[in-house]
């Protein structure tokens, strides 16, 4: 029987440039691989072969996703030996804690030809700052869409009832947590469900919600406090010791999406594009901020502006979606050099000295 395994991303394209949360899934671990090499240089390859290899004997992985390629990850996690490996490249450096005792560079450049290489110096250099103003031109726009983001949310913001948004947080905190009070530190996890990608808007929900009794649906509109209310319920599980995953939201990582307290049982998430779903387990369960804060017939009564906010906003986003394709494109052309430039046998060795020692990180009684 193979390993659970749970998918997200720990970095994000946003509306405030890439964001990282890289350290705080990284948090516990005693042996951090951290991979560096330019494109191409067979980094994803290799912590999926490692995640394949130890999610087939029956361990729990995590893939952390890449947010500018689809097809790649930037890291794996192996919980139960408090292992990972990540991708420790720019934008998503990695800043060691304890060098040589926590963390291990690992520098597949070893296997590059480097006089090859430096033949296509000029092609590098230039493929590299197209690929930063693809990256910057999208960061910009996503930035443009927020703006207008933020008008759309104040058309349900001046109309909301928050004395009865904060008596349903409160019955929700009430609910969930009763009297529990756990003599312990919380661990928490911050974390992004999903990410704008090369491809558009991509999520994890089902992948990391599927286990769990208890999924409660936010519907709502923009602006109608589901950021808010997820706030005030992480903070209350954080006061009284649960464990927690708190996930940003891939476009405004100052707000919240989803929270999963798996000591409970319970996932509650922003179920509104672009990442809605709709119950299908038994105890799925759905809260409409819409229904239960917003004067009726708001939406009828700034259809027609709500309606133009929209079409901008999702103009505003197509677009930078097509920048982040610009930006792939650029780095496929780069990852083309490298790959020719690598001898994949280095690494493979590189691979297996890697496998050896987590091998030796497994107890004796596991033998």
């Amino acid at each position: 029987m193979a390993g659970k395994i749970k998918n997200y991303f720990a970095g994000g394209n946003t509306a405030r440039g890439f964001y990282s949360l890289y350290e705080s899934n990284l948090q516990g671990l005693n042996r951090i691989f951290i991979l560096k090499g330019g494109p191409g240089t067979g980094k994803s390859s290799l912590m999926k072969a490692i995640g394949t290899e130890w999610a087939d004997k029956d361990y729990d992985i995590e893939y952390l996703h890449c947010s500018s390629d689809n097809d790649s990850i930037d890291g794996v996690l192996i919980p139960e030996l408090r292992v990972g490996i990540v991708d420790g490249t720019a934008p998503h450096v990695i800043e060691p804690k304890a060098p040589g005792a926590i963390e291990e560079y690992v520098n597949l450049g070893e296997a590059w030809d480097s006089k090859a290489l430096a033949n296509q110096k000029e092609s590098i250099l230039k493929i590299s700052n197209e690929a930063s103003k693809s990256f910057e031109a999208a960061y910009s726009t996503f930035e443009e869409a927020l703006k207008i983001h933020d008008i759309w949310e104040n058309i349900y913001f001046d109309h909301m009832d928050f004395s009865k948004a904060d008596q349903l947080t409160n019955k929700l905190i009430a609910d969930f947590y009763g009297n529990i009070y756990l003599n312990k530190q919380s661990d928490v996890r911050h974390r992004f469900l999903g990410a704008a990608t090369p491809k558009g808007a991509v999520d994890f929900v089902p992948n990391l919600t599927e286990d769990l009794p208890k999924r409660y649906f936010i519907k709502g509109r923009a602006g109608t406090g589901k950021s808010t209310m997820l706030k005030k319920l992480a903070s209350e599980a954080v006061n009284r010791g649960l464990d927690i995953e708190i996930y940003h939201c891939g476009f405004d990582p100052h707000s919240l999406d989803m929270l999963i307290i798996r000591e409970l049982g319970i996932a509650i998430f922003d179920s509104t594009s672009p990442h809605e779903y709709f119950p299908s387990l038994a105890g799925d369960e759905i809260i409409d901020t819409y229904e239960e804060f917003v004067t009726p017939g708001t939406d009828e009564i700034f259809a027609e502006q709500i309606n133009e906010i929209s079409k901008q906003y999702k103009a505003r986003m197509k677009e930078a979606i097509s920048y982040l394709a610009q930006a792939k494109e650029h780095r496929d052309k780069l990852e083309a050099i490298y790959i020719e430039a690598m001898d994949f046998s280095v690494v493979d060795l590189l691979k297996n000295n890697i496998r050896k020692e987590i091998s030796n990180m497994v107890p004796s009684t596991a033998l």
